[in-house]
C-alpha cells in the first residue's frame, strides 16, 4: 500500500487518542454550566404565622442557613433570643441582655437571610422614631411591592430592643411568650440596624413592612427593635431582593389557634 495511506491511518489514530485524553481531562473539571448561588434571593425558614402560633422547634441548623446569606434576622430553637446575621457571622441576643456567638450546630425555627449588596442609599433628613421611619421611608422606596434588605449604621440616641427567653413545651403562642420578654433601652449606642422590608401582600409569610434587629459595634447589646431614634443625616442602605425562597418547618406542632384567623392584631402587639 501507499506510504501516504499508512501515514494517514497513523495520524487518525493519534487524533483519536488525543481527543480521548482531552475529554477525560475535561470530565475531571467542575461542570462548566454550574451556576453560582443566587445572591439576589431572600431565603426564609418557615413563616411568621407559624411562629405566631407556637412552632418554635429548630428545624434548620445555622450551618445550612449561612449557605443562603451573610445578612439577616430570626430567632432560635424554643424561641430563645433574637438572631442577628451580619457580615456572615451569626449572633444571639438573649433575654439576659448579653450577645452570644452562635455555633453552626444551633438551630432556627424562623429566619430570613440574603447576601447584602447595596443597590440604593437614602439619607434621613430629620430625626425619626420607628413609626415615623416606617411611614416616611416606605414612601421613599422605588416600589413598595419589592423585598428590600435594610442596613443602617450610626450612633442612635435611643435604641429600645427586646429578647424573649426560651419557651417550654407545650409552647405558648408568640403573643403569650412575648409577655415575658426582656426589654432594654440604650442611649447613644453605636451599631448596625439589620433587617428587611417586605410588601403588604407578604402578611402571614413575614412581617409586612419593616422588621429590624440591632447589634452594637462592641457586640455587647442588641435585639429585636421595638423603637429607636434615628438621627438626621443617617444613611439607610437598601438591597433590592427580587427573588424569594422558603423552607417550610418539618416538625413542631401548631397550637389550637384557628389557622384561618387574621393574626395581624396579635403580631402588632408583639411588635410593640
Amino acid at each position: 500500500m501507499d506510504t501516504k495511506f499508512f501515514l494517514g491511518i497513523g495520524l487518525a489514530i493519534v487524533l483519536v487518542f488525543c481527543g480521548a485524553a482531552i475529554y477525560t481531562s475535561f470530565t475531571k473539571l467542575p461542570a462548566a454550566s454550574a451556576v453560582p448561588e443566587d445572591r439576589e434571593t431572600l431565603y426564609q425558614v418557615s413563616t411568621i404565622d407559624a411562629l405566631m402560633q407556637g412552632v418554635y422547634d429548630g428545624v434548620q441548623p445555622i450551618s445550612e442557613l449561612k449557605k443562603h446569606g451573610d445578612f439577616g434576622i430570626g430567632t432560635f430553637d424554643a424561641l430563645e433570643g433574637e438572631m442577628i446575621v451580619l457580615d456572615g457571622k451569626v449572633y444571639q441576643a438573649k433575654a439576659d441582655g448579653v450577645i452570644y456567638a452562635v455555633p453552626d450546630n444551633a438551630t432556627t425555627p424562623f429566619a430570613t437571610v440574603s447576601y447584602f449588596e447595596r443597590d440604593i442609599t437614602v439619607t434621613i433628613n430629620e430625626p425619626m422614631n420607628f413609626s415615623v421611619f416606617s411611614t416616611v421611608m416606605s414612601g421613599r422606596l422605588p416600589s413598595q411591592n419589592m423585598i428590600y434588605a435594610v442596613r443602617m449604621h450610626g450612633t442612635f440616641p435611643q435604641m429600645k430592643v427586646r429578647a424573649i427567653p426560651a419557651q417550654q413545651k407545650p409552647y405558648p403562642t408568640l403573643t403569650d411568650a412575648a409577655k415575658n420578654q426582656s426589654v432594654y433601652t440604650y442611649t447613644d449606642s453605636t451599631g448596625t440596624v439589620v433587617g428587611f422590608y417586605t410588601p403588604v401582600f407578604f402578611k402571614g409569610l413575614n412581617v409586612a413592612g419593616y422588621h429590624l434587629h440591632f447589634l452594637s459595634d462592641d457586640r455587647h447589646t442588641g435585639g429585636h427593635i421595638l423603637d429607636f431614634e434615628v438621627p438626621a443625616n443617617t444613611t439607610a442602605e437598601y438591597d433590592i431582593t427580587p427573588a424569594f425562597e422558603m423552607s417550610l418547618p418539618t416538625s413542631g406542632a401548631f397550637t389550637g389557634v384557628d389557622l384561618s384567623q387574621d393574626l395581624s392584631e396579635e403580631l402588632a402587639l408583639v411588635e410593640s
